[in-house]
C-alpha cells in the first residue's frame, strides 16, 4: 500500500487555537508514458520537430548550456528565453542526472498564435540524494515558429509539474540535505534551517539512516497539487506530505518531502520543526510504502519529532486530553477509520498515537519502540510484534495508554 503521508496536526495544535484537521491526500495518477510507442508512428512534422526541440533541451541541461536553451525560445519572447536559462540554472544547482524528456503525444489543439502541448515523458535524479530516477509524463508548452517547434516551458494540464522545472528556484544543499524552494533567499535559508535540524533529531533514534532528505517547496499551494499530479483543494491544510517525487505509485521511486508553503509558512519556528522532523522520519522509517498501521506510523513519526522538543505534555496532547475529560479514554487504539480526514477530533487521534508510542518507550525503552515498529513494517503482525520486541501485549499497552490519558485528563 502506497500512501502520502501528510503532517501538520500537532504542530498545528502546537502554534495555534483553532482546531487543524487535515484531509486525506490522495494518491497522484502513475505517468501514462505507454503511448510513447505509438508516437513514434507520427508522420506529421509538428511532432518531429517538437522532439527535436526536446532533445536540444536535455543536450542543454545535460552540458548546462544556458545560451542554448535560449535558443530554443520563440525568437520574440525573450520572457521564454530567460524561462529556460533558469532551468538550466536550477539542474546545475540540483546537480540534476540522467535527466531526458522524450516526445509522447500532442495534447491540445492549436491556438490561433501557433502555441500548443504535448505530453513528454521526463526523467530526472538529483545527484547524490536519490538512488533511482524519477519518472513522470509532464507537459511541454511549444509554439510553431516558422520553420521549428520552439520551446516555452513546462508543467500544468493535470499532469505532474516538478518543481525545478516550473520556475527559477534557490537551492541549498549539505551533505545530507538537499532544500529547493520556488521561492526568495530568505525563504530558502529558512527551510534548509528546518531539513538540517531534522536529520539529526531523526538519527538520534535512526541512527541508520544515512541517505539525506530531499525537501521541495512550490511556490503555492496550487503548485504543490501540480508539483504532485493532485486535484484543486486536496493540500489546503496540508503543511507538509511525504510522497514519490513523480507522483507515481511506484514502491522504489524517490521520496522527498513536499511543502505547503502558505500552511508551513504559517507555523511558528517549533511547529515548523516538528512537521519537518515528522516528515524526515517518514522519509528514513520507509513510510512511503509501509503496510504499517497508522497510529503506529503517525505515533512513531510524531515520537520523533517531539523527543527533544521542550514543551509540557498537557499542551502537545491538549486535544486528546479534552476530548477524554468530556467523554473518558478511548477504548481502543486508533483504527484506521479514525484518521480519516472526516472523523471529528482528528488532532486528537494524532495526539494519542503520539501518546502510545511515548508510553512504550517510557516503559520499555526506546530501542524497542523502533524495534517494534521495524518488525511492523516488515510485515510482522502487530500483536507478535509487540510481544516479541517489548514483552506487551496488545490489551495491556492498550490498558496503560488508557490509564496515561485518564491521568493526563484529570
Amino acid at each position: 500500500m502506497c500512501l502520502l503521508v501528510a503532517s501538520g496536526l500537532l504542530a498545528w495544535s502546537l502554534t495555534r487555537d483553532d482546531t487543524y484537521v487535515a484531509p486525506t491526500p490522495k494518491t497522484a495518477p502513475q505517468s501514462s508514458a505507454a503511448s510513447a510507442a505509438a508516437s513514434a508512428e507520427q508522420t506529421d512534422n509538428g511532432p518531429t520537430n517538437a522532439a527535436t526541440t526536446l532533445a536540444a533541451f536535455e543536450t542543454a541541461v545535460r552540458d548546462g548550456d544556458r545560451a542554448a536553451a535560449r535558443a530554443l525560445a520563440p525568437a520574440d519572447d525573450p520572457a521564454a528565453a530567460d524561462h529556460l536559462a533558469a532551468l538550466v540554472a536550477n539542474a546545475e544547482a540540483l546537480d540534476v542526472d540522467d535527466f531526458s524528456v522524450r516526445y509522447v503525444d500532442t495534447a491540445g489543439a492549436h491556438d490561433s498564435d501557433g502555441a500548443w502541448d504535448a505530453a513528454v515523458d521526463a526523467t530526472w535524479r538529483f545527484h547524490g540524494f536519490d538512488r533511482v530516477s524519477a519518472r513522470a509524463e509532464v507537459e511541454a508548452h511549444l509554439v510553431d515558429d516558422g520553420d521549428r517547434v520552439a520551446l516555452t516551458g513546462f508543467g500544468g494540464g493535470g499532469r505532474v509539474s516538478p518543481v525545478w522545472l516550473s520556475g527559477p528556484v534557490q537551492v541549498r544543499r549539505t551533505p545530507s540535505t538537499l532544500v529547493v524552494v520556488a521561492g526568495g533567499p530568505g525563504e530558502a535559508d529558512r527551510y534548509a534551517a528546518r531539513a538540517e535540524a531534522a536529520v539529526p533529531a531523526v538519527r538520534r533514534v535512526l541512527p541508520g539512516w544515512r541517505r539525506g532528505l530531499v525537501v521541495e517547496v512550490p511556490a503555492s499551494t496550487r503548485a504543490l497539487e501540480q508539483a504532485l499530479g493532485a486535484g484543486d483543494g486536496d493540500y489546503d491544510q496540508i503543511a507538509a506530505v511525504t510522497t514519490s517525487a513523480d507522483g507515481s505509485t511506484v514502491p522504489d521511486a524517490p521520496v522527498h518531502v513536499f511543502a505547503n508553503p502558505e500552511v508551513f509558512g504559517s507555523l511558528e519556528r517549533t511547529g515548523a520543526q516538528v512537521v519537518m522532523s515528522h516528515e524526515a522520519t517518514h522519509v528514513a522509517a520507509g513510510a512511503w510504502d509501509s503496510k504499517t498501521p497508522l497510529w503506529l506510523l503517525e505515533g512513531f513519526a510524531d515520537y520523533v519529532a517531539l523527543r527533544d522538543v521542550d514543551l509540557p505534555v498537557e499542551r502537545s496532547a491538549a486535544q486528546i486530553i479534552a476530548a477524554v475529560r468530556r467523554n473518558g479514554p478511548p477504548r481502543h487504539l486508533p483504527d484506521a477509520a479514525a484518521f480519516g480526514t472526516r472523523t471529528p477530533r482528528l488532532g486528537a487521534t494524532y495526539e494519542s498515537a503520539w501518546l502510545a508510542c511515548r508510553l512504550i518507550a517510557q516503559q520499555r525503552g526506546e530501542p524497542d519502540l523502533v524495534a517494534f515498529y521495524r518488525a511492523v513494517d516488515r510485515g510482522q503482525p502487530l500483536g507478535a510484534a509487540l510481544r516479541t520486541e517489548t514483552g506487551m501485549s496488545v490489551p495491556e499497552l492498550t490498558a496503560q495508554w488508557r490509564s496515561v490519558l485518564a491521568g493526563l485528563a484529570g
